[in-house]
């Protein structure tokens, strides 16, 4: 039905013919002459239909915003003066020669010319998809799936599914279940991902897989969160943690070469104690100067118990943050970021205006200054390096608590104060820690099935458990996690130390995970892996403020659909095959 796509008719076309198909985007009557803007998913062309021919012209005049056309027309220079160098289509305009409305739009409940709530746009996502903002972004990365896909057949991996209907097993998140009919009251699973099931594709010897694949988990949404997402998953046997990180490194920079021609460079590697020690968070933000400053040693013996609480707890952290140029903040803005920290369990923030630096102690600002010796106040700017202008700002509270509040402040100062490089910073963070604590016991911080960095055995893995770091490694990209894995465990003796340690009984570790313990003993090789975020990846490539610009038909915060109104109330009848009584009639009816 067409000869060429709107957005790419340009003067190489001019004097021909052409046939055109697409939706009204604007309909403009200029005394005589109708003028359309013609949009389809590669862009815009102006067609303007003359009077002269009468059957065209009476049916543009009745045309009205998305209804959907065909036309004929001749392409042709636009006048001077009315050239746009803003669209790839600028330079030419069609003649309107025949036109058929193929279908008729009724009033779009959407506002081109306003901000629509999210709502709303979910409700008709698939007139919101229209907008070339929406287009170009699912276009953008469809080109992005290709490029992988491309690049991981070139590169020897296999493209091999694994199953959406599956077993439970702990993995961070609910799991979404799935009521099986044909054995009533048992669930499948939906995949949280294809861990295990890549683990046994290697044990198949498939040593290279990798799949662009759904994963479900049913947590609290945030705006890089949902409850159905895609992931790159890559499983590689016989390599090491370098050399996977090293396949995956080269995708990343060839993919933003190739689709977006920015040079990535190489990857900085950072030791996971090294990002919370500098930033306070295992995704740190590089385009942000600041960095935590530890402060401890020097507040120890002070009176003020604020410091001086933290300061002789094991458990506890004081650190601070030199703004550059900070001492600008009004009381009421270092008000407004003592509130913002609270959210992230911070009971306060004490700050220092360093207004001359010369001065020493009598050149600051701070309403904690008369709690501090002359001495300690000079210590704490020699150690800030801090300049006339600059602000410090204090977080002294559990170890836990001030990299949270501190990191988050760091993170929204640098924002304000336009304090962040604009540009494109990765890392890799490598060598967590193996175990984490929480509710009185050791939890695995990545999976069960992680393994050790060499030269930890079994017996250590045991007697220490929480100092042992894992063979795990993230890649960040501005401050988000964009993907992460490790080296899994492969011999039955390192994975019962791991069970051992997290608790997990010989019983329960078989009815959890049976059936790749047992592929395990059947000479199992060593492999490792890594899943790339999809979503997350494209939102940050397409500069989308969150991944559900970047998904033909997200859910909302609250993980429902209001396209389709889903989730919504089975079929009685329906139920009653399955086996299932519903008690819960909504949220607030038991």
């Amino acid at each position: 039905m067409r000869t060429v796509y709107c957005g790419q008719v340009t003067s190489e076309y001019e004097g021909q013919e052409i046939d055109l198909v697409g939706w009204v985007n604007r309909r403009r009557d200029l005394g005589g002459v109708i003028f359309i803007d013609l949009r389809d998913r590669e862009g815009i062309v102006q067609v303007v239909f003359d009077p002269d021919r009468e059957d065209s012209f009476a049916i543009a005049n009745t045309l009205r915003n998305e209804f959907c056309v065909k036309l004929r027309g001749k392409v042709r220079p636009r006048p001077q003066g009315q050239i746009n160098k803003d669209m790839i289509t600028g330079k030419i305009e069609v003649l309107g020669l025949e036109l058929e409305i193929l279908n008729r739009s009724a009033p779009v409940p959407l506002d081109s010319n306003q901000e629509n709530s999210e709502e709303l746009r979910l409700k008709y996502r698939y007139i919101d998809l229209r907008r070339p903002e929406m287009t170009q972004r699912l276009m953008f990365r469809s080109k992005v799936t290709s490029f992988i896909r491309r690049y991981m057949d070139d590169h020897g991996f296999l493209d091999i599914e694994t199953p959406i209907l599956t077993k439970a097993t702990p993995e961070g998140a609910r799991d979404y279940l799935v009521p099986s009919r044909t054995n009533r009251g048992k669930f499948f699973a939906l995949p949280q991902s294809p861990q295990l099931f890549k683990q046994l594709l290697m044990v198949a010897g498939m040593d290279r897989y990798y799949q662009i694949v759904k994963c479900f988990r049913d947590e609290d949404l945030r705006a890089d969160r949902q409850p159905e997402f895609t992931q790159v998953d890559i499983e590689t046997s016989f390599m090491t943690s370098e050399e996977v990180r090293e396949v995956t490194e080269a995708l990343l920079r060839n993919l933003f070469n190739q689709l977006l021609n920015v040079e990535l460079g190489d990857f900085p590697i950072m030791t996971w104690h090294e990002a919370m020690r500098l930033y306070g968070s295992d995704k740190p933000d590089l385009r942000n100067p600041m960095q935590f400053i530890d402060v401890a040693d020097l507040l120890k013996d002070v009176e003020f118990k604020v410091f001086a609480g933290p300061a002789n707890d094991p458990k506890g952290r004081v650190a601070m943050l030199c703004v550059p140029g900070g001492a600008q903040l009004s009381r009421k803005q270092l008000d407004e970021y003592t509130k913002y920290i609270g959210k992230y369990g911070a009971k306060g923030m004490a700050w220092m205006k360093i207004n001359d630096v010369n001065a020493g102690a009598e050149g600051v600002q701070s309403p904690v200054a008369k709690f501090l010796t002359t001495e300690i106040i000079e210590s704490l700017i020699k150690r800030a390096n801090a300049q006339s202008g600059d602000i410090l700002l204090f977080g002294a509270d559990s170890y836990n608590v001030v990299c949270d509040a501190i990191g988050a402040l760091r993170l929204k100062v640098g924002e304000d104060l336009g304090l962040v490089e604009q540009c494109w910073k990765p890392l890799w963070v490598v060598d967590f820690p193996m175990f984490e604590e929480a509710d009185g016991r050791l939890w695995a911080m990545h999976h069960p099935f992680t393994a050790p960095i060499p030269g930890v055995t079994a017996q250590q893995l045991r007697e220490n458990p929480a100092n042992v770091l894992s063979n795990a490694y993230d890649v960040v990209l501005n401050g988000f996690e964009i993907g992460g894995g490790s080296v899994r465990i492969h011999q039955q003796e390192m994975q019962s130390a791991a069970f051992e340690v997290l608790g997990i009984s010989e019983e329960e570790a078989q009815d959890k995970f049976g059936f790749l313990l047992q592929a395990l003993q059947f000479g199992a090789p060593p492999h490792a892996g890594l899943a790339l975020g999809l979503d997350r990846l494209v939102m940050l490539m397409t500069g989308a403020a969150n991944i559900r610009e970047v998904m033909a038909f997200p859910k909302t915060t609250t993980a429902g659909c209001p396209l389709t109104d889903a989730p919504s109330v089975a079929n009685p009848e329906v139920l009653k095959e399955l086996g299932i009584a519903v008690t819960v009639k909504d949220n607030n009816d038991a």
